[in-house]
């Protein structure tokens, strides 16, 4: 079976690359069918509340650009083309969740680093993801 629309959640990491090449395989070595994405979280949950004298909005920007960049560089070993790359801002299960819902996603490609127990073995981003989501997922481990 291959599935038609295949958005793949990548953090960036060297692993990102195997993560794409398993969505690869299910979407029939398809690339016109492969959604490539990476979450920016929002800067401001890294600081304190009392940074108000950082510039959070310009920070957020520069975030979204280097990931835009990484994206691109990952992208381009698999032939993916800009148009099919995705770089969002928000809360990560969340904003896959809805992306995949957006693009008609008949599956969610994503990393997971196993370890213990149930959380631990989806990992805390592709478990929030699992919940709520209304198609198909697909769970690469990754990191050991």
């Amino acid at each position: 079976m291959s599935y038609h629309s295949v958005l793949v959640a990548v953090d960036l990491s060297n692993e990102s690359t195997r993560i794409i090449e398993r969505a690869l395989e299910l979407a029939g070595g398809e690339v016109g069918r492969i959604t490539l994405t990476h979450v920016v979280e929002p800067v401001a949950a890294a600081y304190p509340i009392d940074a108000y004298a950082i510039n959070m909005t310009k920070l957020q920007e520069e975030a979204m650009a280097i990931a835009r960049q990484r994206l691109a560089g990952i992208a381009e070993k698999h032939r993916i083309p800009p148009a099919q790359q995705q770089i969002l801002a928000g809360a990560a299960a969340t904003e896959i969740r809805s992306k995949a819902e957006e693009i008609g996603a008949d599956l969610i490609v994503i990393g997971s680093h196993g370890t213990s127990g149930w959380k631990l073995l989806l990992g805390s981003t592709a478990n929030k993801v699992l919940h709520g989501a209304s198609c198909d997922i697909m769970t690469v481990r990754v990191g050991n």
